[in-house]
């Protein structure tokens, strides 16, 4: 994104929140910088030294960060973890995007993969990359709208080798709920180029990594994992939780950070490409529609349809996150849910 003077704007906060804080995004040179008031809850990262755009911090309300820090930022108080350098707080893309008819030079070192991984930040042992490069190349004025304020985004997907293969348009909704902040992604993504099929893996794809406080691995202090179907699992839990790879409308890691009781959701939109869930008891959760046999979704068994956009066409998806006080029932996860689905 080129460098350009900061833009503003600022809402009044919907009346359901009950405050008088402003909502305000803010373009700057390397994102947009989401307020309530004069306190920044989120940002959206759009600085091309990232392999793709991602939203971090994310803070509940009260200022309490739930999603991890690293390695945005490496050694917070709180944190262990540094495992999977790809799980960037909040981020979508997918570990094996075919684009139909080109030949590529580096293909996804996943096993059964035939495109570009956007996923994985994998390097051969000499350093070359190996993964995809998906870059923001506009940002456009915040706008107000959906009961919040928005900023819609262009990212090109392009291969190892910088060639592009596929557009997409992003707009990030920021919404200041009662008892939570409700960020909503609304994707489209566009075969501009030629056909795209997304290939068949667990690696993707709209997925969160939570504050390590909040993993239900890390002992009885963990987290508290509820879906929207009513399955709550308490901890401590191993990493294969046993609704991996089963579709649901949203999951919730919720527990205490820094003394304060927190949890963050992601919802998928009802009218999605649906596959199962990558979610795990280190903190991984994402809903990935393009997961079919070979990505191990159980829920997936015996189907190898994949998904596919024709030249010309496009595949919209809508996500969001929702960070919030308490746990999933005292902060109201269902109730956001059903105002994020209108």
């Amino acid at each position: 994104m080129r460098c350009r003077p900061a833009l503003t704007l600022a809402l009044l906060a919907a009346p359901a929140a009950g405050r008088a804080d402003d909502l305000t995004a803010t373009v700057t040179p390397d994102g947009v910088e989401f307020k309530a008031g004069k306190e920044v809850v989120a940002k959206y990262v759009t600085d091309p030294k990232y392999p793709k755009p991602f939203l971090y911090p994310v803070l509940a309300p009260g200022g309490v960060p739930v999603t991890r820090g690293y390695p945005v930022e490496k050694g917070l108080p709180g944190e262990a973890t540094t495992d999977h350098v790809h799980h960037k707080s909040v981020w979508f893309c997918h570990g094996d995007v075919i684009p139909e008819g080109v030949e590529l030079k580096t293909k996804t070192t996943d096993k059964h993969g035939k495109g570009v991984d956007f996923w994985s930040e994998a390097k051969d042992k000499d350093g070359t990359r190996r993964h995809g490069q998906m870059t923001c190349v506009k940002v456009g004025e915040p706008k107000a709208g959906k009961g919040g304020v928005g900023v819609e985004t262009q990212n090109e997907w392009r291969t190892v080798e910088g060639m592009k293969i596929m557009d997409e348009t992003r707009v990030v909704t920021f919404r200041d709920l009662p008892d939570g902040r409700l960020f909503a992604f609304d994707i489209t993504l566009r075969a501009t180029v030629c056909p795209i099929s997304f290939g068949d893996t667990k690696e993707g794809s709209f997925a969160i990594r939570t504050h390590d406080a909040l993993r239900p691995n890390r002992g009885p202090d963990g987290g508290t994992v509820t879906t929207a179907d009513g399955k709550a699992f308490a901890p401590p839990q191993k990493d294969n939780l046993p609704i991996w790879g089963q579709p649901t409308a949203w999951i919730d890691y919720s527990g205490e950070v820094d003394g304060k009781k927190v949890g963050i959701a992601v919802f998928e939109g009802p009218d999605n490409a649906k596959g199962g869930w990558h979610v795990r008891a280190y903190g991984l959760n994402g809903p990935n529609p393009f997961g079919r046999e070979l990505s191990g979704f159980p829920s997936q068994k015996g189907k190898t349809d994949l998904v596919r956009i024709e030249k010309g066409g496009e595949l919209k998806l809508r996500y969001a996150v929702y960070a919030h006080t308490g746990d999933a029932k005292t902060g109201k996860v269902a109730e956001a849910f059903e105002l994020f689905k209108k």
